[in-house]
């Protein structure tokens, strides 16, 4: 008898659910999906880098022995990087985010992070669990920041970042790289652009609006074309950017006849710093910076942010940011663009 009572008690323990083994009829309702948190009324946050956002949490009742764990998932691994988790009474803040967040708090049911001072790498999925024992649920929500892609590659040539140099160069260029959600919105924009690069997840992409022999063939549709995940180590391709608008800058150009080490003195005798790759960038997407002279930028390259096309600035007939590449920095032929921060 006993021997069929532990036989029976094992059985129980190391069955499958009851839910995978009878089948809901068909037709029946489903239970309620959340039960103690309240699904959010948008699924997305729209932001800019140094504001404060706030990604709401709400519980329409408060559970016995409840915790709310906020956690981050990360694209370049897809895993969980925990924020802060609270009892309601007392709260502990984890990872490099801690101080910049906080619990919003407004009353005993709101358990909303708020991040201060956003960052690029704030941006992406972000879950709000309430662990309850047997009851956990959770929401998901998307913190987006208005912000652009570029295409980057270094001065001597295509294809020479492995993963963790094209990392590194976007954040050099007051950038990260892109995300892929990033990169096909930025597509779905008009950045056609033949050379793949890296984007955060590992994966390497181009972007194509007109198909065409150098790009893949002109039978191929446009699109976002990929060549999948890449060894990080030994593949070696360009980057795309992801940046955005920082409050309280401004980007501005000083006209001369200068080399690259006088185009930086001449930006510090200003009180500002010589502009990098996605500050000019975010200045001409968001400041509609518009201007037909080449200056120095602070990776050796020369360019100018073109918003209003005409024949006499390059001549193509599309907005965007012209490049003369990374001439010698002896020379002395361009003006500088300029950086000034809060």
């Amino acid at each position: 008898m006993h021997r069929l009572l532990l036989l029976s008690s094992l059985w129980l323990l190391l069955a499958p659910p009851a839910s995978s083994i009878f089948q809901r009829p068909t037709g029946s309702p489903a239970p309620p999906r959340l039960q103690y948190l309240l699904e959010p009324l948008h699924a997305a946050v729209h932001t800019q880098r140094g504001a404060t956002a706030t990604l709401p949490c709400v519980l329409r009742a408060l559970p016995r022995n409840y915790r709310v764990k906020w956690s981050k998932v990360e694209p370049a691994n897809y895993r969980e990087s925990i924020i802060i988790i609270t009892n309601g009474l007392y709260h502990k803040n984890y990872g490099p985010l801690s101080p910049r967040v906080r619990l919003r708090h407004s009353h005993r049911y709101d358990a909303s992070l708020t991040i201060t001072d956003v960052a690029l790498e704030d941006e992406g999925r972000y879950r709000c669990q309430l662990v309850n024992g047997l009851e956990d649920e959770s929401v998901s929500l998307t913190l987006h920041l208005e912000g652009i892609v570029f295409p980057y590659q270094p001065s001597n040539g295509r294809y020479k970042f492995n993963y963790h140099e094209a990392k590194r160069a976007c954040e050099q260029q007051d950038s990260r790289l892109a995300t892929y959600q990033q990169l096909y919105k930025a597509w779905t924009e008009g950045l056609d652009w033949c050379n793949a690069g890296w984007i955060l997840d590992g994966t390497v992409h181009y972007p194509i609006i007109n198909s065409r022999e150098p790009c893949g063939g002109r039978l191929l549709l446009p699109g976002v074309r990929s060549y999948g995940a890449r060894d990080k180590q030994k593949d070696r391709f360009d980057a795309f950017c992801f940046t955005s608008a920082l409050q309280g800058s401004q980007v501005y150009f000083i006209r001369g006849h200068l080399n690259f080490k006088e185009a930086g003195q001449a930006c510090r005798n200003h009180g500002a710093a010589i502009a990098k790759v996605g500050q000019l960038y975010s200045a001409w997407k968001f400041s509609q910076l518009d201007r037909c002279d080449g200056g120095w930028l602070a990776d050796g390259s020369v360019r100018y942010p073109i918003t209003t096309p005409r024949e006499r600035c390059g001549g193509l007939p599309d907005p965007g940011v012209r490049s003369f590449g990374f001439p010698s920095k002896e020379l002395r032929t361009y003006g500088t663009y300029c950086f000034a921060g809060k």
